[in-house]
This record gives structure tokens, C-alpha cells and sequence, in this order.
């Protein structure tokens, strides 16, 4: 087994954080005693998926405050924001809340592009601006701003018993360092590292160029280090990675057989980029720690990172996710030369 390139520093996992429409406070507990779960088994993050208009976590700035308040060490990160759905503004003083909750904790990834289903949301959403909302880097930029300390306002002082600041408070100061931009394409890596961002790539990328590659491992490999080359950090900038990886060393003979069929029905999407946009995902990988490790450091992407935010399965139980993150944490791990933090 080739050694990685680079030894694995930080592993965290990716939640969804489903529930039921009849009882979602069940789903959302479950989401939080997971995270426990993983600050117990030494992971050094636990990162929020979100959905909106769908039955998994539609605000993982809340559910990051309740974790803040149930754990001690554990970064807390959403992969990704989509901020379409979000002012700038408002968004930074979140953060920098919650931020400074945790004691300094918290990673918020985000992204750009209209919400999802924008034709049929945007009258709910932007009653008055939807045809106009401007959904380009700039919406990343002004969060960046904010979160960073610049000015939001021309105005500041005393105003009758009241104290204004020019810029969004609280402030967080170490926040500005800790955002990460998710993205699957080429234009979306060079922004990041441009803007002095960390960089979140996943299980999938876009297959811009029909004429170049179509190997997953060689587009994310490119991403990454174009990322690299354009951030002031070059070599130093943080990357992390969130392939679907389901270790099955402590599974029952029954997990196993759903765990297969589950990557099984996904597997169809990974041999051709899919739709307009070319989407290309990442085989699931399914297996024992041991196989998993081999089959990653013969990864070109994992081979560039030391990070890694493993994304949990839609639709398992929580008993599942309990097995696969004991599995990650005591036996996948070590084999990639991670040890849990105290």
C-alpha cells in the first residue's frame, strides 16, 4: 500500500441530519448525541449538511449553537450554506455568535448559485427582489467582509443612550480564518484560494471540459491544487475532503447487506458525468477499514489533503451511523495514520 503524501491530520464527519416529518425534535436530538459521539471517540470534527424545504437540518447555525453547548473540543462546520437562501449580513453575526459560544469552534462553509427549485421558491423568498438578487461570488465577498471586520455602516457612536458599531458584532476575531468555500469546479477553487478561503471539495465535481478527463480523483486533484496555487497559504492552505466511505469492520452480517445495496443503487451515477452541469460523483466506498485504507491512498486527490470530513450515508438508522463512526474513529483512522484527539 503506497504511503499518502500527506499524513492525515483532522478527521471529521458530515451529517445530513434527517427526521421525521411527524417528530423532528427526535431527528435533531439525534444529530446532537451523534456529535457527542463523535467528541467521545476523539473525531476533531462534525460538519452539518443542509436542506432546505426538506426533511433534514434547514438551520445548522442553530443546531452548531446546541452542539456548542453539549461538547467541549469538537470543531462544529456546515458543508455548505447555500447563500442564496441568506443576507450577508445577518449570516455574520450569526456566525460570530455562535463562534464565540463554542470558544472558537465553528467552520462555516458556504456556497453561491440560486436556491434549488428557485422558479417555485423565489416569491416566498424574495417577494420584492427575486428577479434581481445577485447570486455571484460577491454574496461570498460581503460575508467575508463582515465576518472579517469591515465596515458594514458609515455610521457609528453615540446616538442618545445608544452605542452603534460600524461593523457587525459581536466580533469574532479568529472566525475570518475558519470559512471554507465548498466547491465542484475549477473557477469555484481559484476564487477560494484568491480570497484567502479554505476549501471544501466532495463526492462531487464537475467535469467541465467534455474533451479532458472524466477520472473523479484526477478533477479533484486539479481543483485542489489550483486552489493551492492561487491562495497566499500555496501549499499550507487547508483542504479538506468528503468522500462517502462506510467502514463495515463492526457490522452486522444484515448492516452489511444494506450498507452494499445502498452504494449499489449509486454506483450508475458515478461512471459518466450526469445532466447540463456534468456532475460527476465519487463511487461509495464500501468495505473493511483495512480496504478502505488501500483504496484511498491510491486516491490522487486524498494523497494531496490532510483533512478529511467523511460524509454519512441520507438514510441509515442511528444505530448505524453509531457503527460507522466507532469503525472510522477506532480502526479506519489509525490505518491512515490519524490519531484521535484527546
Amino acid at each position: 500500500m503506497p504511503p499518502t503524501s500527506r499524513p492525515l491530520r483532522k478527521l471529521g464527519f458530515l451529517t445530513i441530519g434527517l427526521f421525521d416529518d411527524a417528530d423532528p425534535r427526535r431527528g435533531h436530538e439525534s444529530t446532537l448525541e451523534i456529535i457527542e459521539l463523535g467528541e467521545r471517540l476523539g473525531f476533531d470534527s462534525a460538519w452539518l449538511r443542509h436542506r432546505h424545504l426538506q426533511y433534514g437540518i434547514s438551520s445548522p447555525v442553530a443546531v452548531m449553537a446546541a452542539a456548542s453547548q453539549r461538547t467541549s473540543r469538537i470543531e462544529l462546520g456546515t458543508a455548505v450554506i447555500p447563500l442564496g437562501w441568506e443576507n450577508p449580513l445577518r449570516l455574520a453575526e450569526d456566525l460570530a455568535t455562535v463562534d464565540l459560544l463554542s470558544g472558537g469552534r465553528i467552520n462555516p462553509g458556504v456556497s453561491v448559485g440560486p436556491p434549488m427549485h428557485y422558479d417555485q421558491v423565489k416569491d416566498a423568498l424574495y417577494p420584492d427582489t427575486g428577479d434581481v438578487e445577485d447570486f455571484s461570488y460577491e454574496r461570498v465577498r460581503r460575508l467575508l467582509d463582515f465576518v472579517r471586520g469591515k465596515p458594514a455602516t458609515d455610521f457609528s457612536g453615540v446616538e442618545g443612550f445608544e452605542v452603534f458599531s460600524d461593523r457587525v458584532q459581536p466580533h469574532s476575531p479568529g472566525l475570518g480564518r475558519r470559512l471554507w468555500y465548498g466547491g465542484g469546479s475549477l473557477s469555484s477553487a481559484r476564487w477560494a484560494g484568491e480570497h484567502g478561503m479554505n476549501f471544501l471539495t466532495s463526492s462531487v465535481v464537475k467535469a467541465e471540459d467534455p474533451a479532458e478527463t472524466t477520472d473523479f480523483a484526477q478533477i479533484q486533484l486539479s481543483h485542489i491544487r489550483a486552489f493551492r496555487a492561487h491562495h497566499p497559504d500555496g501549499e499550507a492552505a487547508r483542504v479538506s475532503q468528503g468522500l462517502v466511505v462506510i467502514p463495515t469492520d463492526s457490522a452486522t452480517p444484515e448492516q452489511r447487506a444494506r450498507y452494499e445495496e445502498y452504494a449499489a443503487k449509486r454506483t450508475p451515477r458515478t461512471t459518466s458525468p450526469q445532466g447540463p452541469a456534468r456532475l460527476l460523483f465519487a463511487p461509495d466506498i464500501v468495505g473493511t477499514s483495512a480496504e478502505i485504507a488501500e483504496r484511498l491512498h491510491a486516491h490522487a486527490a486524498f494523497r494531496e489533503v490532510d483533512e478529511v470530513a467523511f460524509a454519512l450515508p441520507f438514510t441509515f438508522e442511528h444505530e448505524d451511523y453509531v457503527q460507522i463512526l466507532t469503525d472510522m474513529a477506532t480502526r479506519l483512522g489509525p490505518a491512515l495514520g490519524w490519531q484521535p484527539s484527546a
